[in-house]
């Protein structure tokens, strides 16, 4: 598949870099996370080695594992969120060892850092809801989230029922579509760069260390139906939490979707207009939830700037709706979570009847 094109830049996303560097240059500031972010991680992650090891070693009550396990699930996503996130992008720190040793959090959790990048940072990030493309819009035949793509009967239903495949996302991820993509050597129909000999061990033998520390340690310590019960609520959790908060960035009502020129591949907006048109934020003046989610309810500077920390995306905020009322450019805000959960819903509600 050729990959789609978009519109020469034009003055906007111009505009738009010269008023953020000259931000960070009045400021002072770098655009990595910094001491805030870093004592974050140390904060997230002993956080998450504390529950890990009370519920392998101390084996707490039944109710108490189940709610540890869940709270597990809750961590491991605010560390993917502020974290891994950061790290994979580059933003992180400014030392590129730290920013692999943060992206490397995910290898621990069961995901593979390489894979992510291509499926991420490298196609998401450029083609957002671009159908055919964006593989985050490939759910099917369980999920229709884009207009383009077939509907099916149980389609109807699933404003109804989406929960539970969010749910199942993390653990067909690390069981499942790694796998996939790494036999296929693709993700969807684009194809992905030849894994080094070191790419290579680093996606089997983080594989294997996830098998250890999360399957077969546990079974030896609590035993098997305790092991199960605890693993499917810690994978459930994460997987839903993860799914949800990046759902509510681009399948929402307000956002589109992008179908590329049949025969030229091309898309009419430049790639600065296309971001913010697919992309939507939620809940920005909410400190509490952009503290837990890593900024990425602040998705549309995120997608601009993707290099930046997500610690700074408040200020740019400021600058980017300017920039947006400026060009006469609509700009996607929820004010409330709630809300952008309400327009996912009727989103999925809409495209399972139309």
């Amino acid at each position: 598949m050729l990959a789609p094109k978009f519109a020469a830049s034009r003055s906007f996303h111009q505009e738009l870099k010269r008023r953020t560097n000259a931000y960070f240059a009045e400021a002072g500031k770098s655009t990595t996370g910094g001491k805030t972010l870093f004592f974050k991680a140390v904060l997230l992650t002993a956080a998450f080695v504390a529950v890990y090891l009370h519920l392998v070693f101390w084996t707490p009550s039944a109710w108490v594992g189940v709610a540890e396990s869940a709270l597990l699930g809750l961590i491991g996503a605010a560390i993917g969120f502020n974290v891994m996130h950061d790290g994979a992008h580059g933003s992180f720190s400014k030392k590129k060892w730290m920013n692999q040793f943060a992206a490397f959090t995910l290898n621990v959790m069961g995901g593979n850092s390489f894979m992510w990048n291509a499926k991420h940072n490298l196609i998401h990030h450029m083609y957002t809801n671009v159908e055919g493309v964006d593989d985050d819009l490939d759910a099917q035949p369980w999920l229709r989230l884009s207009p383009e793509q077939p509907r099916r009967k149980l389609h109807r239903f699933q404003h109804l029922y989406f929960w539970f495949f969010y749910a199942l996302l993390f653990i067909a991820w690390i069981f499942f579509m790694d796998y996939q993509k790494y036999f296929k050597g693709k993700i969807g129909e684009m194809p992905i760069k030849k894994m080094t000999a070191s790419d290579q061990g680093v996606f089997w033998g983080f594989k294997a260390l996830h098998l250890g520390l999360f399957v077969a340690l546990p079974i030896y310590t609590v035993g098997f139906l305790g092991w199960l019960v605890g693993f499917l609520t810690f994978m459930a959790v994460a997987g839903f939490t993860l799914s949800i908060v990046f759902q509510l960035a681009h399948t929402v009502e307000h956002t589109s979707f992008v179908v590329p020129h049949e025969t030229t591949r091309k898309i009419e907006d430049e790639w600065a207009i296309h971001q913010i048109k697919t992309t939507a934020n939620f809940a920005t003046d909410n400190k509490v939830i952009s503290w837990l989610v890593g900024g990425l309810n602040f998705q549309v500077e995120h997608h601009l700037f993707p290099n930046i920390s997500h610690v700074h995306y408040p200020a740019l905020n400021k600058i980017l709706r300017q920039m947006c009322e400026e060009f006469n450019i609509e700009y996607n805000e929820y004010p409330k979570m709630r809300y952008a959960v309400a327009s996912h819903v009727a989103h999925l509600r809409e495209l399972g009847r139309a």
